[in-house]
């Protein structure tokens, strides 16, 4: 397991980092942040919450050291979260409000998630060598970003040909002073900081890939740009929220992409990081 611990602890006001750094070096999954409540540290099975309670002082510089208090990374804050070094993900809610043709902007902070990122490489073996495009789905929080990581970087080393990955949120292949966190195979190429339909027309009109690597389909314009690469004849290797298969099929917008037969294998995750696979019937 590899994890940019201490990247993570210093998105922290200092005061919550020693008992932090402590319980949750290991395990921890999540530290989530309440305005004038303790901070509370969220593990698989458990939770803990630490002593002093949050402030909007203490969210405001979580946000500082997340963004490194830079205008293009607090401009997520606008579909509200922020990306921080090592790959770590801070949600935040609060106030936002709107401005005309700049979209929403934060105002004031009320509650913050850290979601720790972690690297298990071997977790994908089993898939390693199925053939054709793969579907990971599940319910947030399950592991399919982790599990689409590791399945790039195994297909990557294991002949599937050049991989391009549309790395939109820099949550799949995080960089820390310009170096990546985690191993991404050596036939991988990763674009990142662009949306999916953008980097997805890019990777194919520039970087000849034999598969096509995203996470999060959540958007039509998502769906219609993967068609357009299957219909090229790459394979696509992606992630989607969905509890279950049956709530995958009944979700408009996947229509397209199942009716056009965009996949041949789920693989269906569960709350507790397992995964099991099944074949499309097409």
């Amino acid at each position: 397991m590899l994890c940019a611990w201490d990247s993570f602890i210093h998105l922290l006001p200092a005061r919550y980092r020693d008992k932090t750094d402590k319980l949750g070096r290991q395990t921890l999954q999540e530290v989530r942040m309440r305005l004038g409540l303790p901070p509370e540290l969220v593990f698989q099975n458990e939770r803990y919450k630490l002593d002093s309670p949050v402030s909007v002082e203490d969210m405001r510089q979580c946000i500082n050291f997340a963004s490194q208090y830079s205008p293009w990374a607090a401009g997520t804050l606008r579909n509200g979260y922020i990306t921080a070094p090592g790959g770590h993900r801070v949600g935040i809610f609060g106030r936002y409000t709107t401005h005309k043709d700049l979209g929403w902007s934060l105002q004031t902070p009320s509650m913050l998630c850290l979601r720790v990122c972690r690297d298990f490489e071997g977790i994908a073996s089993k898939a390693a060598h199925i053939s054709g495009s793969i579907l990971i789905i599940g319910p947030p929080g399950c592991g399919k970003t982790t599990l689409l990581r590791d399945l790039i970087r195994l297909k990557s080393q294991h002949g599937a040909g050049n991989i391009s990955v549309v790395d939109e949120r820099e949550e799949l292949f995080p960089r820390s002073m310009e170096r990546l966190c985690f191993f991404a195979g050596e036939h991988t190429d990763i674009l990142s900081g662009c949306t999916k339909q953008d980097g997805i027309h890019w990777a194919l009109r520039n970087m000849t890939p034999s598969s096509i690597a995203v996470d999060e389909i959540t958007a039509k314009e998502d769906c219609d740009a993967l068609l357009h690469a299957g219909w090229c004849g790459v394979n696509l290797l992606a992630t989607a929220h969905a509890g279950s298969r049956h709530d995958l099929f009944t979700r408009p917008v996947y229509k397209p992409i199942l009716e056009n037969h965009l996949f041949q294998t789920l693989l269906i995750m569960q709350p507790d990081k397992q995964w099991h696979a099944e074949r499309i019937n097409t």
